[in-house]
């Protein structure tokens, strides 16, 4: 090989190893389906990195996936219609949100010891811990608006009136709260802090009910899952909608990992879309299961996790299709 040639080898071997971790970056798929015992009715996921569990809610009860050994290794009972869990690995805590009783369970999050309830007001749903405040946040589903926990004292200390019916929470870890408004194509951010309302980013001009909700905190960036099969990117300082990109149907979650800068957003057609978080281009439609719209990400090991269930009868109207008890499972995907 001549010396001017050793330039070019170089160059090309270079660019050959971009393009090689760029598809190996987005080239995820099923790598396990485990089923799980219990109701097929199910809400969010949530994973917390330091003990690799995976809180998932079904039914009346919260159960706790040890996803290294891949098993379940607990629960939390007694939660009638949980929709989320909120983990606050700093305080060894964790909430969850009880939609028919209109209550929080309180748990110790090292042995799921069940400390106690907390009053809501109607139908909580999604539920997140502010690391800023070391509040909870319980968005009330039926009743417009935010009640608030200390979780230091674990006392109800405030509640935030918002309107409308409330979806996804996500916090930039600086004082700030976005919460989605589904039926008014809205995203609200609240001071943490002060417990106002400070903006409304009306999202209508790409957004049609949006549900799902990750964040990009370094560079404060949103991603809303919509339910008129698009993604929205949104700078949370200004609501300014950075790109619309096309998702599959019934999109009910997204996330955002820091490190490989993508976006994914889960749809209940049975696709997980990836999307480059730094240009919004689609890298990757994976085929996950009919269902499977709700994820949850372990940002270490780059792996998502959905559930989903055999669809026993087809939705009617403007409602969930009829699932075949005793099929609720976990897909994981992973590159």
């Amino acid at each position: 090989m001549s010396n001017k040639s050793i330039p070019r080898f170089f160059s090309i071997l270079l660019l050959f190893s971009v393009v090689l971790s760029q598809a190996m970056a987005s080239d995820f798929h099923v790598v396990s389906q485990q089923p799980v015992e219990g109701d097929t009715k199910w809400d969010y996921l949530s994973f917390e990195p330091s003990s690799h569990r995976l809180f998932i809610t079904h039914g009346d009860r919260v159960d706790v996936y040890d996803t290294l050994d891949k098993k379940v290794i607990g629960a939390v009972p007694n939660t009638p219609g949980v929709h989320g869990v909120a983990l606050a690995p700093e305080l060894d805590r964790g909430y969850t949100s009880n939609g028919l009783s209109s209550t929080v369970t309180t748990f110790e999050l090292s042995s799921l010891r069940v400390l106690g309830t907390l009053p809501t007001e109607k139908k909580p749903d999604a539920i997140i811990f502010d690391p800023a405040t070391k509040r909870v946040f319980v968005a009330n589903g039926n009743s417009g608006t935010l009640t608030v926990i200390d979780a230091l004292s674990n006392r109800v200390v405030g509640t935030v009136a918002i309107g409308g019916k409330l979806e996804f929470q996500a916090v930039d870890a600086k004082g700030r709260l976005f919460v989605n408004v589904e039926d008014r194509n809205a995203l609200v951010v609240v001071d943490t802090a002060k417990l106002t309302v400070t903006a409304t980013y009306d999202l209508s001009a790409a957004c049609e009910s949006p549900t799902g909700l990750s964040i990009d905190a370094q560079s404060s960036r949103l991603f809303v899952g919509c339910r008129n099969q698009k993604m929205a990117v949104v700078d949370g300082n200004t609501g300014t909608i950075l790109a619309s990109v096309a998702v599959g149907k019934g999109c009910d979650a997204t996330a955002y990992d820091p490190v490989l800068k993508q976006a994914y957003a889960s749809s209940g057609d049975g696709t997980m879309t990836v999307v480059n978080g730094e240009s919004y281009a689609i890298e990757q439609v994976v085929a996950t299961l009919p269902t499977a719209r709700t994820l949850a990400l372990d940002p270490a090991q780059h792996v998502l996790y959905l559930v989903a269930a055999e669809i026993e009868a087809p939705a009617v109207g403007d409602g969930r299709p009829k699932l075949r008890p005793g099929s609720f499972q976990l897909v994981t995907v992973s590159r």
